[in-house]
This record gives C-alpha cells, structure tokens and sequence, in this order.
C-alpha cells in the first residue's frame, strides 16, 4: 500500500499529492509516468510524475473523471492500493544548452520536471506557461526557480498578459534566440501548433503524447498512435516524441473516443456520492 503524505489545492478542482513510493522515487527520472488505482478494483490511471524528494513522489492531477474525482477524496494517511512505475522513456536533455519548455494548463504540470532537469544540468531555460484564466495559474514560484525567462500568459488576460504560448514562442524565435530544444507539453491541439510554429524555423521540437493508457506495457494498444507514418505506443516508445513527426489529427480522434463512456462513470460516482436513487436502485 501507498500512503499519501501530503495533499493540497493548487487551483481550482487540481490537486497535488506526495505519496511515499521509496522504488518508484529511486528511480523516476522526467518526463516518465506512473500508474495507479484508488481502489482494488479501480481502473488504471497514468500520471507523469511531477516531482520526487526522498521516497516521495509527487503527482498533480485534475478531478475531471470518476477516478481523479475519487483519488481527490483521498486525504493524507490514506493509501492507494497500487502506484507502478516509473514507465516510459525519460525526457533527453543530455547535450541541451539552451531550451524553450511550453506548457498548457495542467501540462505545466509536466512540463516542470523537464524544466527542473535541463536547469539542473545547466542549461540555460525559457518556460512559457498558458492558463485559460489567472485563477488557474499554478507551479509559477516554482517554474520560476527553473529557469531563466519565465513567461506566464492567459487567453482572458486576466493575469495582465494575454496571448497565447504559440504567440510568446514565436516572438523570441523571430527575436533570434537559438534553441537547441523546445518542449511541448500541454493539450494536443496546443502540442500541435506549437509544432507547426517552431517547424519553420527547424528547431527540434518534443511533444508529450499522454494519451489513454490501460497497462503501461504495450500490449493494449489503447495509446497507439502514428509518427513518421509508423505505429507507436506512447506507454512504451515514449510518451515524448518529435512533434513535427506526431500525426496529431489523428490523436485527436482516438482521444475523443472515450468522451460518451468517460462521462458515464464520471456520473455515476458524482450519483454515488449524493446517494441519488435511479430506477428504483442506488447508484
């Protein structure tokens, strides 16, 4: 069992978790993911590991479907039955001496620890973080203490700068600055056009395909999709892989394909949770 040591709210319905997995935070490098279940017949879930300290990891997740909405319940002392990993290939930052790392929304989640890896290695680092709004702006002391430009937008303005990454990206590549990397880490729509903005100007771009995964080892083929017409497996082959080879169309289609049964089950335990009787059973 898996004891969750700390718990707290970083926005609005987005929680971050340590939980004490000595193996796992032995081992887990950036860009790598975990698998848990909240209970012992729960589904199996995929988190990036987020952070590690000691026999700590950390998770950040956001209550969106039945399982994140029960492992937000959770609270500190209690235990997951099941925390695997690390899985996946880590992020490579070996060799870059000057890296852009973009996240979206809760990809900045993920899009920290590849930040925190370049940093710690000594490359020199350039986070651009967009929100849908200043309320869920997140991680922003500690993206800053990761790099050395940091540039924090919203698509409202709410926070005083309005825009979106794709725009802030492109004017420092039109300003000059040289990246040996950049990093996209976030919704795959964004993944996808920070790809198509960084194409032009040949900088090698890496995108993180977290996609439906089922058992981490391959075999499902639930997170297959298609780079340089090949067939991949994010659990296995990545989840990074270069975005200008990513058919992100594609991956968008395959991620809408759960939406019907994802909110079924994510109904059925908000009705379990109020107690709400439907044809004359509990639910």
């Amino acid at each position: 069992m898996f004891k969750i040591l700390t718990k707290e709210t970083l926005a609005p319905s987005i929680k971050r978790m340590r939980v004490h997995a000595p193996a796992v935070a032995k081992k887990a490098k950036a860009g790598q993911f975990i698998i848990l279940r909240v209970s012992d017949d729960g589904e199996r879930i995929p988190l990036t590991v987020a952070d590690t300290d000691g026999d700590a990891v950390t998770i950040i997740f956001q209550e969106v479907g039945a399982t994140t909405m029960a492992l937000g319940e959770k609270n500190v002392g209690d235990t997951l039955p099941d925390f695997v990993g690390p899985l996946g290939k880590p992020s490579e930052v070996e060799g870059v001496k000057r890296a852009c790392v973009v996240g979206g929304g809760l990809g900045t989640a993920i899009a920290y620890p590849t930040a925190k890896a370049l940093h710690n290695l000594g490359a020199q680092v350039d986070i651009i973080a967009g929100f849908r709004n200043a309320d869920l702006i997140m991680l922003e002391d500690e993206m800053r203490a990761v790099c050395d430009d940091l540039t924090v937008c919203t698509d409202d303005g709410s926070n005083g700068k309005k825009g979106l990454v794709t725009q802030f990206l492109k004017e420092k590549l039109d300003a000059g600055v040289q990246y040996d990397r950049v990093y996209a880490i976030g919704p795959v729509i964004m993944m996808k056009f920070v790809a198509a903005t960084t194409k032009p100007y040949g900088v090698k771009t890496i995108v993180s395909m977290n996609s439906t995964m089922v058992d981490g080892t391959g075999m499902c083929g639930g997170c297959r999709l298609t780079v340089g017409g090949e067939t991949k497996f994010a659990c296995v082959d990545g989840p990074e892989f270069d975005g200008h080879q990513v058919d992100f169309d594609e991956a968008m289609r395959r991620g809408a394909m759960y939406k019907s049964q994802e909110a079924a089950a994510k109904e059925r335990h908000v009705c379990r949770l109020t107690g709400t009787v439907r044809n004359g059973e509990g639910v």
